[in-house]
């Protein structure tokens, strides 16, 4: 319970240091791509400004062509800012027809005249920032003048900012998992301390409890063994007498329950024939329906004929596992009206090759509703709205299902219930055959 905990509040704290380091790391790759983008677009219009200062406007002269020679002269006259930022220059008619590039060929993008700044995907891999100007010659359009350049400066630095982003993200959280189990742990601590504590008084309280309550029992049937006594008094040692007994059987679970989860318990696993323990549990248990007049029945399924060995062979503590099917069957009897049904069933299944063992309590009782399904096996808990209308109702202490579950889990087995309102429930017990190589009709 305590690792499990611990469990989830570092991978809590390390979550949600996951997501502020995720926004971060989002926001900081934002801002630098953005800057990125905005610095190629500010040399582009830098560009394109000193372009058309370089060109000698002449309204009655001055053609597309003259133009072209105008570019040329200027970008032989200084070419240095240009190949020193990788831009390339290209001219265009006001048909949109290319005149000169300082690319051969020019370069393979469609002239877009109405979006001035976008980028361009040349080939797979590479892309350019473009920035088209119209040129004019007081309201005559000269032509085009289109400034490319490569989009690599932008991409690389920010496939690089991912990549150092990624390891530093991974990195701290890796850290901060390794703290946050740190810190978990010494969070648990008093709690845990505390638990510990709860538990040994419940083990103690509970140990110290069994005297005086045998001293009341034995007290009670000297009381009851006496033959002078009259009926209302021994109405009221018998009251007594259940009473005792109640608290005893309560008494008992606890000290179970705290000695299972401190470890103390007793587990003394051995072959036990599981067919057999279950036949001794339903004889015993006949009185009690009986009395409510239910019908209680034990069915034995064949077993699959491939299995070798004896199919029912269990290797476990015989007494808890008794525990175990005499509480569940108990309970299934206690809720079940009269002129009603208990059948108990066993069967071996296989499931991917390895055996298991299904004993299933199914009762046609009041049912359970779904939303206390998830909470039938916590201590203390008990289904009182699913009970109304049930003569036969009892104020049971709520331990019975939850020593079921902790017996059963102790032998690395699970228990499930199905019920449905008005129809009853359904309690199943898998207990895997890890070790019944071990238990042969020999050394049962």
């Amino acid at each position: 319970m305590f690792q499990s905990t611990r469990q989830r509040l570092a991978l809590w704290y390390t979550g949600i240091t996951a997501v502020f380091l995720l926004l971060f790391a989002g926001s900081f790759y934002w801002y630098v791509q953005a800057t990125l983008i905005e610095r190629v677009d500010d040399t582009l219009g830098h560009v394109v400004e000193i372009v058309e200062r370089s060109l000698v406007v002449d309204e009655t002269l001055l053609d597309p062509q003259q133009a072209r020679h105008s570019l040329e002269a200027s970008f032989r006259d200084d070419p240095s800012t240009l190949e020193d930022d990788h831009i390339d220059l290209e001219w265009f008619d006001p048909q949109g027809k290319l005149i000169w590039s300082t690319v051969p060929g020019g370069i393979p993008a469609p002239l877009l005249t109405e979006g001035f700044l976008h980028t361009a995907r040349i080939n797979p891999g590479y892309w350019l920032r473009q920035y088209t100007e119209p040129i004019l010659a007081g309201h005559a359009l000269l032509g085009y003048l289109r400034v490319s350049h490569p989009w690599f400066e932008v991409s690389k630095p920010t496939r690089q900012l991912i990549r150092d982003l990624s390891l530093w993200i991974v990195a701290s959280l890796a850290c901060v998992g390794s703290i946050g189990w740190m810190l978990s742990g010494l969070a648990m601590q008093p709690v845990r301390h505390s638990y510990q504590q709860l538990k040994q008084f419940t083990a103690d309280a509970s140990h110290e409890l069994r005297s005086p309550l045998a001293s009341i029992q034995t007290t009670v049937q000297v009381a009851l063994a006496d033959p002078q006594l009259d009926t209302d008094t021994r109405q009221r040692w018998q009251i007594v007498e259940r009473l005792s007994l109640r608290l005893g059987r309560l008494v008992d679970d606890l000290l179970f329950l705290a000695r299972q989860d401190s470890g103390m318990a007793p587990f003394q696993p051995r072959c036990c024939a599981l067919d057999a323990l279950l036949l001794q549990v339903v004889e015993e248990l006949q009185g009690l329906a009986q009395q409510k007049g239910i019908r209680l029945q034990l069915d034995i399924a064949d077993p699959p004929q491939s299995m070798p060995g004896d199919p029912f062979g269990f290797w476990g503590d015989e007494n808890q596992l008794a525990r175990l099917f005499t509480n569940l069957i108990e309970n299934a009897l206690l809720h079940t009206p009269a002129e009603g049904k208990v059948e108990v069933t066993l069967e071996q299944r296989l499931k991917s090759g390895a055996p298991e063992l299904w004993v299933q309590v199914r009762d046609n009782g009041a049912g359970i509703p779904p939303e206390s399904l998830p909470y039938v096996f916590d201590r203390f808990y008990r289904v009182d709205p699913a009970r109304k209308g049930d003569p036969f109702r009892v104020a049971g202490s709520g331990l019975g299902l939850a020593i079921v579950k902790s017996i059963a889990e102790q032998h690395q087995g699970q228990v499930k219930v199905e019920s449905t309102l008005g129809q009853g429930s359904t309690f199943q017990v898998i207990l895997p055959q890890r070790q019944s190589e071990l238990c042969t009709p020999e050394n049962l």
